[in-house]
């Protein structure tokens, strides 16, 4: 490459034919030029490919080569990643937080329990007489993917609850070693402390989603039965032959963790590559935010992965959830455009309960669907509940 940085430049016309240029009027003076140009370079020869054309075509209109495609392809992440044109007014991280720093904390609250701050949403009446539903998010999202469910839940007459787990989405993230390690032991004490401070004394309905800290809301469900008065599961992985996505076991890789963790569009893309859609902008705003706010939600996310027994933990919830150790009704909302796991997951997991386990397909939703279809998410809920 050296060679071709260092040559003068050969001003040769381009392929176009309306392109203007000046001819070499003195023929033998330009033969000389190219025969003392062609000797310094010796014997080394030039092949300039253009990769617009093939076959004797042209594509003029093809755009150029963009080596970050594989990120600002995605329509939800180019404004996080592409430069606006007056980079000086929105082009850099502090605008950019200035912009969305005041979204997606729809009917939300901080409260204090223990040691840590959650971030909670709460929506309807304490006092309704239809229950009260708590919704638990999975990594690498937060309560935020059930606003729309939770708000119409509460029109029908429920008090909805749905705080983001310690150490995603607004709640706070504490240090690895300072107080929280991120085990499945310690979620469920902070969960504990969470509900006595929220008054919740009575049993309720609980609605689970997702990875990691969704599956450690099924584990916290079997260690409480009294607590529960009916259980819904959305697309999470229920048996031992459930796949484990790529990011979680990218996590677990030594030093390369620690660079993937910190990606600020990882929450945003992750929904996208499980659902058949793409997230609106001013969605793909609020998944984005907390990691690109600080590096505190990408290593409690790391240390969750890698302090996290992912088959083990499939293997509680199969076996806990089946004939004979559980006996109260659990519904399983499956968006079958799953991208992750696949519909034969909740069909193996109704297999091992069928008295008290019901299959609902819900059709064009993927991985969250309550974040892709949450008016079918709340029929069904509806119903059961």
């Amino acid at each position: 490459m050296a060679w071709a940085l260092l040559s003068p430049p050969l001003n040769l016309p381009t392929s176009s034919s309306s392109t203007n240029y000046t001819p070499i009027q003195n023929k033998t003076a330009a033969a000389a030029a190219r025969g003392s140009y062609w000797r310094r370079r010796g014997a080394t020869s030039v092949v300039i490919a253009k990769a617009s054309e093939k076959d004797g075509t042209k594509a003029k209109d093809s755009p150029a080569f963009n080596p970050f495609g594989f990120v600002t392809d995605n329509p939800s992440s180019r404004n996080a990643i592409q430069l606006p044109q007056s980079p000086a007014e929105d082009g850099n991280v502090g605008q950019m937080l200035y912009r969305i720093e005041d979204k997606g904390k729809d009917f939300g609250s901080y409260i204090k329990s223990g040691k840590f701050r959650w971030f909670v949403r709460e929506i309807g009446s304490p006092e309704s007489r239809r229950g009260t539903i708590i919704f638990l998010h999975g990594a690498p999202t937060q309560s935020y993917s059930y606003r729309v469910v939770m708000s119409q839940m509460a029109d029908a007459g429920f008090h909805c609850i749905a705080p983001d787990w310690i150490g995603f989405g607004f709640s706070d993230k504490p240090q690895p070693g300072y107080g929280f390690d991120y085990t499945e032991k310690e979620f469920h004490a902070e969960f504990d402390k969470l509900l006595e401070v929220l008054g919740i004394k009575s049993s309720f309905f609980l609605v689970v989603q997702g990875f990691l800290v969704g599956s450690y809301g099924l584990t916290w469900a079997l260690k409480n039965p009294s607590k529960i008065m009916k259980l819904t599961i959305l697309n999470s992985p229920l048996t031992i032959s459930s796949p484990i996505p790529g990011l979680f076991q990218k996590l677990r890789i030594p030093l390369y963790g620690e660079f993937t963790c910190q990606n600020a569009i990882m929450a945003e893309r992750f929904i996208e590559a499980g659902s058949p859609y793409v997230l609106k902008v001013e969605k793909a705003d609020v998944y984005r935010l907390p990691y690109l706010a600080s590096s505190g939600p990408g290593f409690a996310l790391l240390e969750s992965a890698r302090k996290a027994n992912f088959k083990n933990i499939s293997s509680q919830i199969a076996a806990g959830f089946a004939s004979g150790s559980w006996d109260k009704p659990i519904l399983v909302a499956w968006g079958i455009s799953d991208k992750y796991l696949p519909q034969s997951v909740g069909e193996e997991f109704r297999k091992g309960n069928p008295s008290n386990v019901k299959l609902k397909l819900i059709e064009g939703a993927g991985h969250m669907p309550q974040e892709d279809w949450p008016e079918k998410v709340v029929d069904a809920l509806r119903v059961f509940f």
